[in-house]
């Protein structure tokens, strides 16, 4: 089974983009996937603002994103497009840091005017970044989410559309070429 990594770009500890992306995880490794999850704001910010790729913290995230054979990539929208902090990660990976990868893009915003954040802002700076396949991806609305005493979960159908877009992001993890599958030295 293919390796999976999920990055978070929201700057916040308790993010809905986090419930959505931990969701994704679970389904995948539900179904025999092996997971990880890398929350860029765990990651030292001087080195990242300074993009220091030698310091230890930031070469291990950019070894995480090379081995894995496909991305989940997760952001809450700020002014009608991804969060800087994604930006300033994306931006650390060299110009064919996604080659051979399947990509799930996913984001989360508080209305429907954001909808297309993906295809406009996203999309374009993951395929130029080499990526083998941008899957459809999904848009979640922050309402879709519910918080609260018990544990975090996602409103009925918005988890069904989700979930939709994980096994169409799986069917394209299963139908790529094997050597897009192969981590080379």
């Amino acid at each position: 089974m293919p390796s999976l990594l999920a990055i978070t770009g929201s700057p916040s500890a308790h993010s809905r983009t986090a419930v959505v992306s931990n969701h994704v995880l679970r389904r995948l490794a539900h179904s025999g996937h092996e997971t990880a999850h890398l929350s860029v704001r765990d990651l030292p910010a001087a080195d990242l603002l300074a993009a220091r790729r030698g310091e230890p913290e930031i070469r291990r995230a950019l070894e995480a994103v090379a081995e894995a054979d496909g991305l989940v990539i997760a952001t809450p929208v700020y002014k009608a497009s991804y969060t800087g902090l994604l930006k300033a990660f994306l931006d650390l990976l060299p110009q064919d840091g996604l080659a051979g990868k399947t990509i799930l893009p996913l984001a989360t915003g508080g209305s429907l005017a954001h909808v297309l954040t993906i295809d406009y802002a996203l999309r374009p700076v993951l395929s130029a970044l080499g990526a083998r396949h941008v899957t459809a991806g999904r848009f979640v609305l922050d309402s879709s989410v519910e918080r609260g005493s018990g544990p975090d979960r996602l409103r009925p159908e918005a988890e069904l559309d989700l979930y939709q877009a994980v096994d169409e992001f799986a069917d394209a993890l299963r139908s790529a070429p094997v050597a897009a599958l192969t981590t080379t030295p």
